[in-house]
């Protein structure tokens, strides 16, 4: 093998090893997700819970 091969062997090496370094996946990690908004959504359970102390009032109070 003569000394001409080697170089072009080892350009083509060192273009190939620049492109394969340049294509690793990037070392930061992802941003945080944001956290939850705060307090809860007032739903159809409130008016469930009312309900039925109402009925346990209501029946309470007839004994």
């Amino acid at each position: 093998m003569g000394i001409q091969n080697r170089k072009i062997l080892a350009s083509i090496l060192f273009v190939l090893i620049s492109f394969v370094c340049n294509a690793q996946v990037d070392g930061t990690p992802p941003p945080p997700i944001p956290p939850p908004p705060p307090g809860l959504p007032i739903d159809g359970g409130i008016a469930f819970l009312v309900a039925i102390g109402l009925f346990y009032g209501i029946k309470k109070k007839i004994k």
